[in-house]
């Protein structure tokens, strides 16, 4: 689905997609956030329609690696999701977490309202004059566009392969820094 607001019109749900990195990574923490009612990895703001995995990781499409975070705003703020997000990956190295590099893996918040791209903006502008990083922010804020789901195979793929060498290293820690982090936020 290449809309991000097709929702469920029972409650009043938000979407918005985070990139931080690998997806697997983003989404193993965001499954566990209390108000996210949906988490689906996916490929968004690239210039491809429907691109895949292998065209996707070679960077020639423009895509980057996201989840799109369906969530309930009377549970969770946008604010907290983007404090969360924050907290679990590095927004200060340009096209790179770790050892992932490439456009796929930059830094993004793509909104589907007005309200998401202030309240984002406010966010950043408020942890650059707090000092809390020693290098500028380069998160780009930019409307989601031509976003396209992931395929089956990535969707819960930390749940489904906890023990998988990339999950042990690099996902895990994220959720343990959630976990201590936003206790308060975690799903019963």
């Amino acid at each position: 689905m290449n809309e991000i607001n097709r929702l469920d019109g029972s409650k009043n749900l938000q979407a918005i997609c985070i990139g931080g990195g690998c997806f697997w990574c983003t989404e193993a923490v965001f499954v566990q956030v209390r108000g996210i009612v949906d988490v689906e990895s996916g490929y968004s703001n690239g210039q491809t329609r429907d691109p895949g995995y292998e065209a996707v990781c070679t960077g020639s499409t423009g895509h980057n690696e996201v989840v799109k975070l369906v969530y309930d705003p009377a549970e969770i703020s946008t604010r907290e999701i983007l404090e969360i997000f924050f907290v679990i990956h590095d927004p200060t190295t340009l096209n790179r977490q770790g050892n992932d590099s490439g456009t796929q893996y930059r830094s993004g918040i793509y909104f589907a309202t007005p309200d998401q791209r202030d309240v984002a903006r406010d966010v950043i502008a408020e942890m650059a004059a707090s000092g809390a990083y020693s290098r500028p922010i380069v998160t780009e804020v930019v409307p989601v566009d031509n976003y396209w789901a992931a395929e089956d195979y990535h969707q819960d793929f930390f749940a489904r392969n906890p023990n998988q060498g990339y999950c042990m290293a690099v996902a895990a820690p994220k959720v343990a820094k959630f976990r201590n982090t936003f206790a308060r936020l975690q799903k019963a």
